[in-house]
């Protein structure tokens, strides 16, 4: 069911991960007991960072000038598909997604020679861990209502405050938080900080566990926390700007991870459909079945098509607010819907934890409220095609060969 891929560069970097994953990913799950729920100890994600490091993979999302591969979106989400859909429960840790380079690629441009020895590369070498923390209680959707505050006294900021259901925080040894430096400005006075998770006046909470059963969310309470100045990234008031400059590309990556899930739960439904037999045939004989999986199919290449092509306009330089929203928004509706119908497929077996598309009907289902919920999304689309006379801009004329882009 996935995607052809005819980009020789994209299919030898599939081939090489589809191998890591196979030959030491699957078996280092089973070795350390690893399943769907729960989270493993930092140590044993520590392993994979750095293996995957090694071989190549951890900082591919990165432009050649910082040590990655410099592919283009389409080349991207078309390696960020596989990668989720291979299988492994640890898959999202081989891009270093939720720990390493792609939360921090695009601030090479903002940061300090100093931040990027000190903070940024050890980082994309896997020696760190960062979280993003902006989102707050009152500050979801509405990202420019943050109320943490940060103080300048002197050679350092105070920091106060408490981010909410920030991923990767009970790992991370770093973290770039947004906080409000002048509250008359609006969010052109709010500004970002490098912020080690290990100082005084910085305390992580995981009380909770999110719906897909992994406990990789947490909040950070800020305390009279001491940020040196020389944490501040870029100049005052350039937080938010720097904090969502990327949304529209990043919701475009965040497709191809949910594609990826979508794949693997409508290939392991094929498979239930194959197997389970019931009144003297395989299950999918039946039309139910057979319908099912082939509604799965449709909403899974709609969703492709469309976020690869949303992506090779972003490589020919188009803008993507409308494009991204609507993608995002089908992408995440789609892949609940085959998620559901993999639950039906599976029957019994599928209501059981420790079932993979158990799990995907849970992580999917987070899907539609992370990194824009679905109703945010269809305000933006509304708001663009009013704004715009429900019309769109010509797409520009593609190059022969899709540039590189900063994909991190």
């Amino acid at each position: 069911m996935s995607a052809v891929v005819t980009d020789p560069r994209v299919q030898a970097t599939i081939e090489a991960i589809g191998r890591y994953v196979q030959d030491e990913l699957l078996p280092f799950e089973k070795q350390h007991g690893i399943t769907w729920e729960g989270q493993p100890a930092k140590a044993l994600l520590k392993q994979v960072w750095q293996r995957s490091a090694e071989l190549g993979f951890y900082g591919l999302m990165l432009p050649v000038e910082q040590g990655g591969a410099g592919f283009s979106a389409e080349q991207m989400c078309q390696i960020k598909m596989f990668v989720a859909g291979s299988g492994a429960v640890l898959a999202q840790h081989v891009l270093g997604e939720l720990s390493g380079p792609p939360r921090i690629g695009y601030l090479f441009k903002a940061a300090t020679a100093d931040q990027a020895n000190r903070i940024l590369k050890p980082i994309c070498e896997a020696k760190l861990a960062v979280c993003f923390a902006l989102t707050e209680e009152q500050a979801g959707s509405d990202a420019g209502a943050i109320q943490t505050r940060a103080v300048r006294e002197g050679d350092h900021y105070v920091l106060n405050g408490r981010k909410r259901f920030i991923s990767g925080a009970p790992y991370a040894d770093v973290a770039i938080v947004l906080a409000v430096t002048d509250p008359t400005q609006g969010t052109r006075g709010i500004s970002a900080f490098f912020v080690d998770m290990h100082d005084p006046g910085m305390r992580m909470v995981c009380d909770y566990v999110a719906m897909h059963g992994q406990a990789s969310h947490g909040d950070l309470e800020m305390t009279d926390l001491k940020v040196p100045a020389a944490n501040l990234i870029g100049v005052e008031g350039a937080g938010f700007k720097l904090g969502i400059g990327r949304i529209n590309f990043n919701r475009l990556l965040h497709c191809a991870t949910v594609i990826g899930f979508a794949d693997l739960a409508l290939r392991l439904s094929v498979e239930r459909a194959n197997k389970r037999n019931q009144f003297g045939r395989p299950i999918g004989q039946f039309q139910a079945i057979a319908h099912m999986l082939a509604n799965m199919a449709t909403d899974l290449q709609a969703a492709r098509a469309m976020t690869l092509d949303a992506a090779r306009r972003l490589d020919a330089g188009d803008p993507l607010r409308m494009e991204a929203s609507m993608c995002k928004l089908f992408v995440t509706e789609a892949a609940f819907r085959v998620a559901d119908q993999a639950v039906q497929v599976h029957g019994g077996t599928g209501l059981i934890r420790g079932n993979p598309v158990e799990w995907l009907f849970r992580m999917l289902r987070m899907m539609r409220i992370l990194t824009g919920t679905s109703e945010i999304l269809r305000n933006t689309v509304a708001k663009e095609l009013l704004e715009g006379a429900g019309t769109q801009p010509t797409p520009k004329a593609r190059a022969p060969a899709a540039k590189a882009v900063h994909v991190a």
